[in-house]
């Protein structure tokens, strides 16, 4: 089984824009928006969620079935939210 060696450099690339979505994800929460702070915040969230997966669980160098099955948990997650969003937006 070969290794792919990321650079530190990446790490360090990766970690910064990290801390910078936190950064956003704070001045988000501060600013009322209404309707969009749920939407915003999510955002947010899944490209933070995207960068932790492919680059410090090393899905971007694993084999395609990894691919896949790291895929299917966020299309399993997406479809959680549906679910959860039409309960939730169908109240009164």
């Amino acid at each position: 089984m070969s290794f792919h060696i990321v650079p530190r450099s990446t790490y360090f690339k990766v970690f910064a824009a990290l801390v910078l979505l936190l950064v956003v994800t704070v001045l988000a929460a501060k600013v009322p928006l209404g309707v969009f702070n749920t939407p915003i915040a999510l955002s947010i969230g899944l490209v933070k969620a995207t960068l932790i997966v492919l680059y410090f669980m090393h899905v971007r160098y694993s084999p395609p079935l990894v691919r896949v099955f790291a895929a299917g948990g966020f299309l399993w997650l997406a479809i959680m939210f549906a679910l959860t969003f039409s309960d939730v937006l169908t109240r009164h």
